[in-house]
């Protein structure tokens, strides 16, 4: 019966560390340089989700953190900085056919050098018209293009 016992409390410890929402430590965000610094400043007012629930434009994301600054929300310059590269990395549309070479080079974490070759296979063969096509740029990982597809507007 002892044993039983037990084996039931340690079902019970197993069961309910598996069900248990993820920890307040670990924000549910991409990774990246600018992520605690989002989730410390956007959480003074609201939750850091409801701030990041939507893509926007590079120039909304900019209006929406000054918004958040004349509101009262605290940050340094450089925090601000590093929340709009953040939000400009995993939340801002790209805009694929429009972009310049410098805002897909930060927008899909790629060298200098493969902005450039979506630039220049822009130039020679006309818009993107889908996924696919943009999948086909040398040297531009398909992990990449899959990662973003929702942000894409052609």
């Amino acid at each position: 019966m002892v044993l039983r016992v037990v084996m039931l409390s340690s079902l019970v410890v197993t069961v309910a560390a598996i069900v248990q929402p993820p920890s307040e430590s670990s924000p549910p965000f991409p990774p990246g340089q600018g992520r605690d610094t989002l989730v410390k400043v956007c959480s003074g007012c609201h939750g850091a989700e409801s701030a990041v629930a939507e893509f926007k434009r590079h120039e909304e994301w900019v209006k929406t953190l000054d918004e958040m600054a004349a509101n009262g929300a605290q940050a340094s310059d450089e925090e601000w900085t590093q929340i709009q590269t953040y939000l400009d990395k995993n939340y801002t549309y790209i805009f694929v056919n429009t972009a310049t070479a410098k805002d897909l080079q930060t927008a899909l974490d790629v060298t200098p050098a493969i902005a450039d070759a979506i630039v220049r296979r822009r130039t020679e063969k006309g818009d993107f018209k889908a996924v696919e096509d943009l999948e086909a740029v040398p040297g531009l990982a398909a992990a990449t293009v899959e990662a973003r597809k929702d942000r894409f507007i052609f």
